[in-house]
């Protein structure tokens, strides 16, 4: 998506810290973003994602997600085109605290 696109252009090159992979797979499940280092996932919601059987579905992968220990934030179309700088400054803080708070 064009919100994807625009957040890669943030996320690649360790521009934060960290490197992310685009489009990772975890079992079933592909992540958009994901950096191994920091175990975090970042995910683009789009409109498809606020029907209440999307959400139960996102409520499980996050779940499922947890239990190999990664965090998953997850951020709406809206928000990447309207506050970039929020949600990169919220991205950079988890990296952060990932990294002083992983083994």
């Amino acid at each position: 998506s064009d919100a994807e696109q625009r957040l890669w252009q943030h996320l690649r090159a360790k521009q934060l810290g960290t490197k992310f992979r685009r489009q990772y797979s975890v079992d079933a499940y592909v992540l958009d973003f994901y950096a191994p280092q920091s175990k975090l996932a970042v995910e683009v919601d789009g409109d498809s994602h606020f029907t209440a059987e999307a959400m139960q579905y996102d409520e499980k992968r996050t779940a499922y997600m947890k239990q190999f220990g990664i965090e998953v934030l997850r951020f709406t179309n809206l928000e990447i085109f309207e506050n970039i700088e929020g949600v990169l400054d919220t991205i950079e803080r988890a990296v952060k605290r990932r990294r002083t708070t992983s083994p």
